[in-house]
């Protein structure tokens, strides 16, 4: 389904999509698409208003990092929060398509990923009215972890994920 790609792309940071097995994917790396304020109760916590749909923002490629190699977060820029994340990898190009069986074939890879973000610069951006990417979409701010074959995977709206904290 997704073997039009013959060749792994790397991007500048090394970082490869990568099987949950640890084998290398032959998918290029791209942008990642985020969706925020989409969990009410934690838009409420920070003291967000909660939308009437989700916003859409984005983190450039050099954001990807493996979750299986050491954090590198940026240091003299206040905290780092973090959010675990469902990553949804979109192996065939989709536009404009509503028809949720066209979508489904077009997801190569699920897994979970953490969404980095550095709290304080994020509070003062939002506070002048100026975009957040600063505070979002710094090098490594979206490690994901290894990804499972969407094609294996059975259709179902409710796929749980254990997390465990080592």
């Amino acid at each position: 389904m997704f073997d039009e790609i013959n060749e792994v792309q790397i991007d500048p940071n090394g970082y490869q999509h990568r099987w949950i097995d640890g084998s290398t994917m032959n998918m290029p790396v791209g942008k990642v698409v985020c969706v925020g304020r989409n969990y009410a109760d934690h838009a409420k916590e920070l003291g967000n208003e909660v939308p009437d749909s989700p916003i859409l923002f984005m983190k450039p490629a050099t954001a990807l990092a493996s979750l299986h190699a050491p954090l590198a977060l940026p240091e003299g820029q206040g905290p780092v929060h973090h959010e675990v994340e469902m990553v949804v990898l979109i192996g065939k190009r989709i536009r404009k398509e509503t028809r949720l069986d066209h979508i489904r074939f077009s997801v190569a890879a699920y897994g979970v990923g953490l969404d980095l973000t550095l709290r304080e610069v994020q509070n003062q951006l939002k506070e002048k009215g100026h975009p957040w990417e600063r505070a979002q979409a710094f090098d490594r701010a979206a490690p994901v972890a290894g990804l499972l074959d969407s094609r294996r995977l059975p259709v179902r709206r409710d796929l749980g994920v254990p997390l465990g904290i080592t």
